[in-house]
């Protein structure tokens, strides 16, 4: 196996701990996430909604190990989830205790999709450079 397929699959396995368990806790009612949501202004409601949809992201990630477009899919769902549990933790100045996972699963996502040979950003109209220029 060739090392980008390693950094890939290690990312992958990575954030699908992180959001698995974040997810389970939320949908499960962990006294320490309700609180810690409730803290920053998320009722059960909000909670619980958020906790699904991290789960729902998760089981994509597994269902994409046979399907890597649902893959890729999933990874962007759950991305924009990691940047706003990071900027909320930034703006109510947490220590790095309480935001590394989700500034872990920020870079995890990007590298899952830099090292995934199928994954492509295309801007424009998907025209080669040269000709879009002309």
């Amino acid at each position: 196996m060739s090392y980008r397929k390693t950094v890939h699959w290690a990312a992958l396995a990575g954030l699908a701990l992180i959001f698995g368990q974040a997810g389970i806790e939320k949908v499960f009612a962990s006294r320490d996430m309700v609180e810690g949501m409730a803290a920053i202004g998320f009722g059960w409601t909000w909670t619980l909604l958020i906790g699904v949809a991290e789960v729902v992201g998760v089981v994509g990630l597994a269902v994409g190990v046979l399907k890597p477009s649902i893959k890729n899919a999933a990874v962007l769902w759950l991305l924009p989830f990691g940047v706003g549990a990071f900027t909320v933790h930034m703006s109510y100045h947490h220590g790095i205790r309480d935001y590394w996972q989700s500034l872990t699963v920020c870079v995890l996502s990007a590298i899952v999709l830099w090292a995934d040979e199928r994954f492509r950003v295309v801007l424009g109209e998907g025209r080669p450079a040269r000709e879009a220029s002309t």
